[in-house]
């Protein structure tokens, strides 16, 4: 099993495969369309840029630009910016799960 394949089955996905769930809350997944070369450099770039925001604490300057890198590179993947599907569905990225259309899906889950 790969270290994606590690990650994504340590959280539950809705049953579009949109999102993930974490501590009650839907977080965007990566889009699945991108070549598994691209993701992996895009990863790869984020845990760079996530590197740097530790590393930046406390200087101003450097702390924006490592902020930005990561905002860049979660865009790259599709976890934020315009949403990855086509069918007109809204972005539910961050919004807790009972507060959206799979609240009834995620509490029979719990049943």
């Amino acid at each position: 099993m790969t270290a994606k394949q590690v990650h994504e089955k340590a959280f539950l996905e809705t049953p579009d495969g949109r999102y993930i769930i974490v501590r009650g809350r839907l977080w965007r997944k990566t889009n699945p369309r991108l070549p598994e070369e691209e993701r992996k450099l895009l990863v790869s770039k984020l845990m760079s840029a996530r590197r740097a925001v530790k590393e930046a604490v406390g200087r101003a300057d450097e702390l924006h630009t490592a902020r930005t890198a990561v905002n860049a590179a979660k865009i790259a993947l599709g976890e934020r910016g315009p949403v990855w599907w086509t069918d007109g569905a809204p972005d539910l990225n961050r919004h807790l799960v009972k507060n959206t259309p799979y609240a009834d899906w995620f509490e029979g889950l719990r049943s």
